[in-house]
Formats: structure tokens, C-alpha cells, sequence
């Protein structure tokens, strides 16, 4: 996240420029964060339940996968993507338009 925060520089400078406040831009950063973190966590859901499911078929098992374990991934997986979208939302809420155009 820190490195779409760099590059994006000048999209954020312009939309400061344009009126937009520090807080609406750290929502748009953190919310991408977390929406990266959920795709993430359900991708990862539905390659562990494939390989479970694939496993205990080829062994003879009955498959299964606890409810727990469905909800939690996601959960988890959102959860450190917020944390560690935090901060790049923040450098980008606290970026000065001139600053950020320049550098652009």
C-alpha cells in the first residue's frame, strides 16, 4: 500500500487541489486496503477448501471444514489489511496538493 501511495502521488495532489479532504482520501486508501484484504482472505478460503476437500476425497475421508474456520479467514485476513493500510492512508490524507503535484 505504501508503494500504490507513491505512485499515486499526483492522482492524490489533484484531487486534494480539487477540494477533497484529508479524511476522504484516507477512507479511499484504507477502504482499498481492506477490499484487497477480504478478496485475499476469500481466495484464500476457497484454495484451502478445494485442497481439503481434494485431500480428504483422495484419503476416503468424509471432507470437511469447520464454519469457524470460513468465518475467521476472511475476518483475519481483513483485519490485518486494515492495520497495515493505516499508515499508507494516513501519509496520503496528510500530503500537501503542491507537495504531491510536484512529485508527481
Amino acid at each position: 500500500m505504501v508503494v500504490g501511495v507513491r505512485e499515486r502521488r499526483g492522482e492524490i495532489g489533484l484531487r486534494r487541489a480539487l477540494g477533497a479532504r484529508g479524511g476522504q482520501i484516507a477512507v479511499q486508501f484504507l477502504l482499498e486496503a481492506v477490499l484487497m484484504g477480504f478478496i485475499g482472505g476469500i481466495g484464500g478460503l476457497v484454495v484451502g477448501g478445494v485442497a481439503v476437500y481434494g485431500y480428504a476425497l483422495a484419503q476416503g475421508w468424509p471432507p470437511c471444514v469447520p464454519l469457524c474456520a470460513i468465518v475467521a479467514g476472511p475476518a483475519v485476513s481483513v483485519l490485518v489489511a486494515a492495520i497495515a493500510g493505516i499508515y499508507p492512508a494516513l501519509r496520503a490524507a496528510w500530503a500537501s496538493p503542491t507537495d504531491a503535484l510536484r512529485a508527481a
